[in-house]
């Protein structure tokens, strides 16, 4: 998914579920956040203090970089969570290990990862963890079917449109992309095609299957289902009953699925809009996300513009404010989920990756 679910839809989600505007644009801000933030390495501050910051991307998100990507261990526990076949703990499904790693919608691993999250919610980096959680959990229901290594199961021949007729825009713009014998990583072999909330398309995968996918029935049960997460997240009970998205909020969301054409960045203005106007049932809003520069989290956090590659940053001063700044909590959050998601949760289903 892009930023015009990640960002949009999850404020729109996290208001519906009960979310007053500051703390639902904490999670949607973070819910995207997870794309952007793309740089790692120590911090040091003037007075002696530190801070250690890790990455959820990488700065070029480009599927033909694979042996650069591979290095950055940030597709599994942010993009690609392992899905198990769908299966509870102590189940394996059949096949080789491949199998275990691909992302399935609403499996059984992200439910527990949604869990432990509502579990985790008295954290000071709460909200922020939600909203990251928010993120992969949203990605099981676009990346279905991908896994997050380069592998020939990620391979995707014989692409069609929603008509079951050859997608030859897609297959000319795929001609050449990969480099010399990589195998593809997570969906690359279809390019942004699960990400477009208002693509209907489909595939002959790397077992030689036919695959059919509907993204805006998918998106639209990500966003429901997201919204009884928040909903249980504010009752403070991973178990509460929740009744998800309002009938009328659901329909409109699904039109604007199906509507909201071009690319990422012009559907993303689109759903501000919509959001502004007072489209939904919490009124009129005014959202605005910026990932670097003036105004983003981080300028507001560490006084900085821009930064370069350096992975040791030096700052000039240091501030107590930073402490408790949306970006270091943000940060926080973000090493907590990769901690609980490698070292805790994937170890349940048999899951050992780095």
């Amino acid at each position: 998914m892009q930023i015009d679910f990640h960002h949009g839809v999850t404020y729109v989600c996290a208001r519906l579920a009960g979310f007053e505007h500051l703390d639902a644009s904490i999670v949607a801000h973070s819910a995207q956040y997870v794309d952007d933030s793309t740089q790692a390495g120590l911090i040091r501050f003037d007075n002696g203090a530190m801070f250690d910051r890790m990455s959820s991307a990488h700065k070029m998100l480009d599927y033909r970089n694979f042996r650069e990507l591979a290095n950055y261990k940030v597709w599994i526990p942010f993009h690609f969570l392992p899905g198990n076949g769908g299966l509870p703990v102590g189940q394996d499904p059949p096949g080789t290990f491949i199998e275990k790693l691909i992302c399935r919608p609403n499996s059984p691993v992200a439910q527990a990862m949604v869990q432990e999250c509502l579990e985790q919610r008295y954290r000071s980096y709460g909200l922020h963890r939600l909203g990251i959680t928010m993120h992969v959990f949203a990605d099981t229901w676009a990346h279905q079917g991908f896994a997050g290594v380069s592998h020939e199961i990620n391979g995707a021949r014989e692409l069609v449109d929603g008509d079951g007729r050859p997608d030859q825009s897609l297959m000319n713009r795929l001609k050449g992309f990969f480099i010399g014998g990589a195998l593809p990583l997570g969906h690359g072999t279809v390019l942004s095609n699960p990400d477009r909330p208002y693509l209907r398309w489909g595939y002959t995968d790397g077992r030689g299957e036919k695959i059919s996918r509907d993204n805006p029935r998918d998106f639209l049960t990500a966003a429901d289902e997201m919204c009884r997460a928040m909903q249980r997240y504010i009752e403070g009970d991973p178990d509460a009953p929740a009744p998800g998205l309002p009938e009328a909020d659901k329909a409109k969301i699904a039109a604007l699925f199906e509507t909201t054409m071009g690319e990422a960045t012009h559907r993303h203005r689109q759903w501000i809009a919509h959001i502004a106007q007072g489209d939904f049932s919490f009124g009129p809003a005014e959202v605005s996300y910026v990932a670097n520069g003036l105004g983003s989290w981080k300028q507001k956090a560490l006084g900085l513009i821009r930064e370069g590659d350096r992975k040791d940053l030096r700052l000039a001063s240091y501030s107590p404010a930073f402490l408790t700044s949306n970006w270091k909590f943000f940060h926080d959050a973000l090493r907590a989920h990769h901690f609980y998601v490698i070292h805790d949760l994937l170890p349940q289903y048999g899951i050992c990756v780095a």
